[in-house]
């Protein structure tokens, strides 16, 4: 890519960023549905716990908003931000051997440095600095609800990732035994409606940056600053 290219690339980026942080609309949303016929099509031949948890979804919250082959898609259904059901599997050994295939999102700022201790609790627990959310990843919502549980208790001091390591095998398996296990139901804390981005600070050189306000200038109007010349 040459300079002049990687300029504009710059220059359309800052263009971007300037405009979500200004008036948003960095995600939108699907509102409609997807027929049903088309999600069967998608999921007769993933393997069973995909399907399983596509369908207990569906039961669930209805008909996903997107689907692709690989996997469906809700959003704002219940208490999350979004929802995947993934037609691909990831094994995973904690607290029990299962594959991860369904994901739940939500909006949750975690400070940076609360981060090791969160993945020394759990792999499939995964934070998104820039964008403002954390995810559970598992094969079921519950499984998700009661990450999601612990994963702000440690984040607010409550508990430490050995601690909250523990929690999760003893409400996992009161959970599996139809005992009361509250974690697993529901969300014990308020969800922000509303995106908090962590855009962390500009380090750029200032000379870069100027380069970079030009281009988008050229880019707004290309005509502006353009010589005539009719030799």
């Amino acid at each position: 890519m040459q300079q002049e290219e990687k300029l504009k690339t710059a220059a359309t980026a800052m263009a971007s960023d300037l405009k979500v942080q200004t008036i948003g609309g960095a995600e939108k949303t699907t509102n409609t549905v997807v027929d049903m016929n088309a999600v069967q099509a998608f999921i007769q031949d993933w393997n069973a716990m995909s399907t399983k948890a596509a369908n207990l979804t569906i039961q669930q919250y209805g008909p996903p908003n997107e689907a692709t082959p690989s996997r469906l898609i809700w959003y704002n259904n219940g208490p999350w931000k979004r929802t995947i059901v993934y037609r691909d599997e990831i094994p995973h050994d904690f607290p029990q051997p299962h594959t991860d295939v369904i994901e739940n999102y939500i909006n949750y700022t975690v400070p940076p440095e609360m981060f090791s201790e969160l993945a020394k609790f759990d792999g499939s627990v995964i934070v998104e600095r820039t964008r403002g959310e954390v995810s559970s990843r598992c094969d079921m919502e519950a499984a998700n609800i009661l990450a999601l549980n612990l994963m702000n208790d440690i984040v607010t001091g409550r508990l430490d990732a050995e601690k909250a390591r523990n929690v999760y095998c003893e409400v996992t398996s009161a959970f599996m035994l139809n005992r009361p296990a509250p974690y697993a139901e529901k969300l014990q804390f308020e969800v922000p409606k509303e995106e908090k981005y962590d855009t962390d600070r500009v380090m750029i050189a200032d000379e870069l940056i100027e380069q970079g306000i030009e281009k988008v200038k050229d880019i707004i109007n290309p005509n502006q600053n353009q010589n005539t010349n009719y030799h």
